[in-house]
Order: structure tokens, then C-alpha cells, then sequence
């Protein structure tokens, strides 16, 4: 099933897709633009953890000149840096290279502590899309990308869906394509990660506590291009379904 959260008429529902529309909670069925998306998650009782991958892609790491890691490049992000589909995210206007960042997002189910790679998917309530947008000007250096590159309020847009674990055989299979102004200018697959779903959900939670609601982001393919104030970006998961974003100012 593909889930979502929404404001329809000032008020925040949760919805599901059917045949093109949203089933709003309370029965009513309405267009897809006629609501303003929000992030598919529910809200948690304790603060989210967002736990972000760098260089997970080998062709990304060779793109940007980087031998591919030995184990996981991870940085934290705030839930603030969260964004809708269909939403803006802001290009400051000091900058010369703004990249986006095609992502798997892993949603996380049930508490996961030590958990063994073959019992991974127990432990996901399902996958969306993220769009990691980056700003290159402020990085120290790819291996520490700092607050400022990755951390903005509003750059990180995920969504439109939830896409329940069940309804994706195999997250390692999955076509991944960003569009920008409608031409492609990215395109790769999940099954070229370095370090796939399963081995990150035992990685992590083997020396840290993964809760229902924290997201893992996997990481993006090579083919990141500069996104200027009014590109329109679609970042776009087989399976799992397209995102929308516009560049402002």
C-alpha cells in the first residue's frame, strides 16, 4: 500500500493512493493537487534519527574523484531539514553548486537492537523517496560533509509515499532516475550500492538503537548536476514513486 500524509483544508490527514486520487482518512477522496504533502511518516514519540549515507554508490565515489569506502560514511540530520513533495527548497544565493541527491529511504518498524542481516526486513515498515540536496560550496571535504551541506531546513524532500515493505520484493533491484526541467540527468540502481539494506539495518543496530520512525538514506548514484532557482526536480524510485521539488530563491 502507498501511504501519505497531507493538509487538506487546514487539516493534517493521512492518505492512501487509489487509482490516482488520495483516500483521505475520513472517507473523502481528493486530487493529488489539492492537498499540501508533507513528509509520509508518522509522528514519533521520540525524537527521529536520521541517519544519512555518503559515497554508499561506487560510481558516485569515482565521479567525485573518491576511492569507494571501506565502511559506511554516515552523517546525521535533523528532522527540520525534512521537506514535502511538491514543496521548494531554497538555493542560497551565495553559492555555485547545489547538487540533488537521488535516495532510497529505509523507514524503520519496530525497535532493532543487534540485529542479524537475515532478519533485516522485519525490522522496515517500508521505503520512500529522498531528494538529499547538497551544497557543495560549504563542504570541508567529502568525507565530512558539515551541517551547513546537508542540514538546511527544507533541502531534504521525501515522499510522496510510504510504500509498505511487503508491496517491494526486493529493495535491491530498484531503478533509480532524477529529471530535471524533464530531461534525465540521472540514472542507476539499488543493487549497486556498496552496502545494501540488510548489512546497513545490522550495522547500525549493532551499536546503536534503531526505533519505529528513524530513516536510514542510503545513498545516491552518480550523475549529480548544479540545480538552479526555478529547476524542477524529479527524483524517482521504481516501485516506490516520483518526487517533485521546485528550486527557489
Amino acid at each position: 500500500m502507498k501511504r501519505a500524509r497531507v493538509i487538506h483544508q487546514g487539516v493534517v490527514h493521512n492518505a492512501t493512493e487509489r487509482d490516482g486520487q488520495l483516500l483521505l482518512e475520513d472517507g473523502q477522496r481528493v486530487w493529488q493537487d489539492q492537498v499540501t504533502w508533507l513528509p509520509p511518516l508518522a509522528p514519533v514519540e521520540k525524537p527521529r534519527t536520521i541517519l544519512a549515507l555518503g559515497l554508499n554508490y561506487a560510481d558516485h565515489a569515482k565521479e567525485l574523484a573518491f576511492k569507494a569506502p571501506e565502511e559506511p560514511l554516515v552523517f546525521l540530520k535533523g528532522e527540520r531539514a525534512l521537506n514535502g513533495h511538491r514543496q521548494s527548497t531554497r538555493r542560497p544565493a551565495d553559492v555555485q553548486f547545489m547538487h540533488y541527491e537521488c535516495e532510497l529511504a529505509v523507514v524503520i518498524g519496530k525497535r532493532a537492537k543487534k540485529v542479524q542481516r537475515d532478519d533485516a526486513y522485519d525490522f522496515i515498515a517500508g521505503y520512500t523517496v529522498a531528494n538529499d540536496y547538497a551544497i557543495r560550496d560549504y563542504l570541508e571535504n567529502w568525507y565530512r560533509p558539515n551541517l551547513r551541506v546537508k542540514n538546511r531546513d527544507g533541502a531534504t524532500p521525501l515522499g510522496p509515499w510510504l510504500v509498505d515493505r511487503a508491496d517491494v520484493p526486493d529493495p535491491m533491484a530498484l531503478a533509480l532516475k532524477t529529471t530535471v526541467n524533464g530531461h534525465v540527468t540521472q540514472q542507476g540502481n539499488t543493487k549497486d550500492m556498496i552496502f545494501n539494506v540488510p548489512w546497513l539495518v545490522e550495522w547500525f543496530s549493532g551499536f546503536m538503537t534503531l526505533n519505529p520512525g528513524d530513516l536510514i538514506l542510503t545513498g545516491t548514484p552518480d550523475g549529480v548536476v548544479d540545480c538552479k532557482v526555478g529547476d524542477v526536480v524529479v527524483t524517482e524510485i521504481e516501485g516506490i514513486g516520483a518526487l517533485m521539488n521546485t528550486i527557489s530563491s
